[in-house]
């Protein structure tokens, strides 16, 4: 009889544990959103091509886009920008633009998250630049640091995101080798089958140009809103799925623009990037 009641004293205590754990994670009221009131929040930039992972120069299991075209990729990189977070009732707060530049590499985990600090509080909406915005882009050489040196990297060929001739930042550099690519689209003597995506352009300086700046805006409120506090850092998980480079709205074959990288076939390239992020979970 004692043992049937220990059993039963065990598993109600139990319960009221589970309870209060339950209890604790739901019972978590947002604070008063107050701009000075800051606590870390990153935003995790996870590269996917379609339903793969991201593999570079898997030349014996190349991707395939909705042409049926196969390719590889040997480059991936993106500026990131003008991060901002929402509430439901209209709050936001973007974050002080000297905080909110990252360079996004394909090869390199460790950049693939964007940490800042925002205000405690409950987001349902992100909202972020794909590109480097023109106020930035025309600052003297000593406001642009860090990512946005116009010398880190090398030459545009060599990884880095500048145009020296062009003074403009490159927002999105893609590259790879498909078979469809003719031996000569790059003047290679080499005869490689090298595909290029260099796009940038922000609207023009001393003479208008194209813009190709994008503003992305996600949605958090069906897999997990964001809650901010001081003492966790809340991870907004991305997908960014590069395939949308081919298979967007403006689709086209890998055969008929092999590089691109100066004339007006970027703004197309550059509405595809729209269509490329997808909030996959919050971790709080």
């Amino acid at each position: 009889m004692k043992i049937v009641e220990n059993n039963l004293r065990l598993t109600l205590l139990f319960s009221l544990f589970m309870l209060l754990a339950a209890c604790s994670k739901t019972d978590d009221p947002a604070p008063e959103f107050e701009e000075a009131n800051l606590a870390p929040l990153s935003v995790e930039f996870d590269n996917i091509v379609g339903d793969r992972t991201l593999t570079f120069n898997n030349t014996g299991s190349p991707y395939k886009n909705a042409a049926g075209e196969a390719f590889t990729i040997s480059r991936l990189q993106y500026f990131i920008s003008n991060i901002k977070v929402s509430t439901a009732d209209g709050k936001a707060y973007t974050v002080k633009q000297d905080s909110s530049y990252f360079l996004i590499k394909g090869d390199d985990k460790a950049t693939r998250f964007a940490k800042v600090k925002v205000p405690e509080g409950d987001y349902t909406k992100l909202t972020f630049t794909l590109g480097v915005d023109s106020l930035r882009s025309t600052m003297p050489i000593d406001k642009r640091t860090g990512v946005l040196d116009p010398a880190a990297g090398g030459g545009h060929d060599d990884g880095g995101m500048y145009w020296g001739w062009n003074s403009g930042y490159i927002f999105f550099k893609f590259e790879g080798n498909s078979n469809v690519v003719s031996d000569d689209a790059n003047g290679d003597p080499t005869g490689k089958k090298q595909m290029k995506y260099h796009v940038g352009f922000f609207g023009g300086y001393s003479a208008p140009t194209l813009n190709n700046i994008k503003v992305i805006t996600v949605d958090l409120s069906a897999a997990g809103i964001a809650k901010v506090r001081k003492d966790r850092q809340s991870n907004i998980h991305l997908f960014v799925d590069v395939m949308k480079v081919f298979n967007g709205k403006n689709s086209f074959r890998i055969a008929e623009h092999p590089n691109v990288m100066f004339d007006d076939f970027t703004a197309k390239i550059a509405t595809n990037f729209l269509e490329m992020f997808k909030h996959d979970h919050t971790e709080n």
